[in-house]
């Protein structure tokens, strides 16, 4: 079956909260074990772990992370955007908190009833339940839930900081010693930056800017491509080569952009009296890809190819164009003669020794 970007990615981010539960979970189920020599103290308002116990209690904490990191990252995630960390997290946390009671509902009577063998109706599992909600041990039971809670959204807010690849990126440490790499860059600038900025002042600018990216957010997911860095008004999006290529990633993904804006121009144009409109230059090449930094630790790349692209992209309104590319872009993509493109000519960047051959590309 074929997923959807999208969906694809989605899904990789959602499975961490699914892994945060189940490792965390198991840790305090065997960590009782352990202490309490898997004695059941408390027979009337607890349940005493077996196998099958064990198994359910370990389905039921993986699918809450699911669940948690499903609505976080579909339902929640851009409804809290514009609230400070401290309360988005403490709000969140009491969301899910008042989820987890009752899934706790439901989850205790079948593990009862799966200790006991019976109904998770029958009159003696109902009354362990009340026992269970009146105990000191749902009390535990609700700090480690909010102990998961916390670790999902400390996780979340990471992820959406950083970037969910980079963040795998540290954790996994891919990039702990330097690599060489082939990689493609657009660099997407708005088109009348300055002049906006001034006429709208920082603060209504500033929030053109949210709008503006977050436009730009599903066409990026589509083509496979991930945000290095915004800088002001410019964006720089990168792929690995494989990805950037493939049924044109990059020259898709400026279509994409476009095409979105186009279908938004309506509402930009209710909110803020004009339609952003952008330039771009993409090139391929070799860069080194490293983690660095002292105070703090992210992923970078250096090369210059990053030179050459933002120069490139600088070219956009000497030519009046949207859209240039460099001839060793263009030489590697899969179907070139799909775009409609022109030789601007051999430039001579500023910076570089060579000669480049530069395309305009009609999109």
């Amino acid at each position: 079956m074929h997923l959807r970007p999208k969906t694809k990615r989605n899904l990789i981010r959602i499975l961490p909260f699914g892994l945060i539960w189940l490792i965390t979970g198991s840790v305090f189920l065997l960590s009782e074990i352990i202490v309490t020599g898997n004695q059941n103290l408390t027979p009337d308002a607890s349940v005493t772990m077996s196998l099958p116990v064990f198994i359910f209690a370990s389905l039921t904490s993986t699918l809450a992370g699911l669940l948690v990191g499903l609505i976080e990252l579909v339902l929640l995630e851009k409804r809290f955007r514009n609230y400070s960390f401290t309360r988005k997290v403490v709000t969140k946390f009491f969301v899910y908190l008042t989820l987890m009671m009752i899934i706790m509902v439901i989850a205790f009577p079948i593990a009862s009833s799966i200790e006991l063998s019976k109904s998770p109706l029958d009159p003696d599992i109902q009354r362990k339940t009340v026992n269970f909600f009146q105990s000191l041990i749902f009390l535990g039971t609700a700090v480690q839930i909010s102990f998961q809670l916390i670790l999902c959204l400390l996780y979340a807010a990471f992820s959406e900081n950083l970037g969910h690849q980079v963040l795998i990126n540290l954790f996994t440490g891919k990039y702990h010693r330097p690599q060489k790499e082939q990689r493609i860059f657009m660099f997407l600038d708005m088109k009348s930056s300055t002049t906006i900025a001034e006429q709208m002042g920082h603060t209504r600018y500033f929030r053109l800017l949210q709008d503006y990216y977050e436009v730009m957010s599903d066409p990026i997911i589509h083509a496979m491509g991930e945000v290095y860095q915004y800088i002001g008004d410019e964006v720089v999006i990168t792929w690995n080569s494989a990805k950037g290529l493939a049924h044109d990633n990059c020259i898709r993904c400026f279509e994409g952009i476009k095409a979105n804006l186009k279908r938004h121009a309506h509402t930009f144009e209710k909110k803020y009296g004009l339609v952003p409109g952008f330039k771009a230059g993409i090139h391929l090449g070799e860069v080194t890809t490293g983690e660095i930094g002292a105070l703090k630790k992210e992923v970078t790349y250096t090369g210059d190819v990053l030179n050459t692209t933002a120069r490139v992209q600088g070219l956009c309104n000497e030519y009046n164009v949207e859209l240039l590319i460099t001839d060793d872009l263009l030489n590697e993509l899969e179907d070139s003669e799909r775009w409609s493109h022109e030789l601007i000519g051999e430039l001579s960047l500023k910076g570089k020794a060579n000669p480049t051959k530069v395309h305009a590309i009609r999109t």
